[in-house]
């Protein structure tokens, strides 16, 4: 039998070796970006409910870090909770280890049922500290070092105030936890705050961003960014995030505080 040659034109060949390219291409660009997966990480009982952390990674690269925040632990948060000092966490949450290598290592949670001074903070509000020390190094803190840092992030004050019955805390420094950079505008407003984002030291290096939100801001249920100061003279080996989302899920009923846009290491 004879075989049967058939004919393909050029221009037609030629067209279905381009579709050919362009479909091996992206499947090879597809195998090549690894899909982003969040990994669930340990969680802490905070007023009735789960504060959990996770990572967002991509392959073996972590592309966003943060916490879960149900709105039951925003509801349930005593109004009248006793003033102590030094304030007590309501819970410390350790980051992963994958998290720890891009310089952050555990989430310290505090409720202000009054507030604190200076005076535009003294409404009801949680502080989030996103510490890059470690819990033991936390709890050493005394605030007898004094050292402010060099340099502080842009339009940033490490302001000293006086405490009746405590004295002055320079740099308001708040024992296992640290001093307290504030937007200075902020420090000098008339109306209280509603969100804003700290920047803690001590020792004269930083050791922690904060995210301090307002029940009242928490209550509106709603997403919200957060302006992340860069952080001049960083420490070594901490990957500093350029980007804050709080992202409400109406579906879970929480929030999901992201740290994301990861900075490259310091250290050379």
């Amino acid at each position: 039998m004879t075989p049967v040659t058939r004919f393909v034109p050029p221009a037609r060949a030629a067209g279905a070796l381009a579709v050919l390219v362009i479909a091996l291409g992206a499947c090879a660009r597809e195998q090549a970006v690894p899909q982003e997966q969040v990994v669930q990480g340990e969680c802490r009982p905070v007023y009735g409910a789960d504060v959990c952390a996770w990572d967002r990674m991509a392959g073996n690269e972590l592309i966003a870090f943060g916490i879960t925040v149900p709105m039951r632990v925003v509801d349930s948060a005593p109004a009248d909770a006793p003033m102590v000092w030094p304030p007590v966490a309501a819970a410390a949450i350790p980051l992963s280890p994958t998290a720890k290598a891009a310089g952050f290592d555990n989430v310290t949670l505090y409720w202000e049922a009054h507030g604190h001074p200076p005076a535009p903070y003294m409404v009801p509000h949680f502080d989030f500290h996103f510490n890059t020390v470690t819990s033991a190094d936390l709890g050493a803190i005394d605030c007898t070092d004094v050292t402010k840092p060099a340099q502080l992030p842009e339009t940033y004050e490490l302001t000293d105030i006086d405490i009746p019955g405590l004295g002055t805390l320079v740099g308001i420094c708040v024992p296992q936890m640290g001093m307290h950079a504030l937007p200075g505008a902020e420090v000098r407003a008339t109306m209280p705050f509603e969100k804003t984002m700290i920047v803690g030291y001590y020792g004269g290096r930083p050791i922690f961003v904060e995210p301090m939100i307002t029940r009242g801001a928490l209550l509106g249920r709603a997403s919200f960014p957060l302006a992340i100061p860069q952080v001049p003279n960083g420490q070594p080996n901490v990957r500093y995030p350029a980007q804050f989302l709080a992202e409400y899920d109406s579906t879970a009923q929480a929030y999901r505080f992201v740290f994301s846009s990861l900075g490259a290491r310091t250290s050379p």
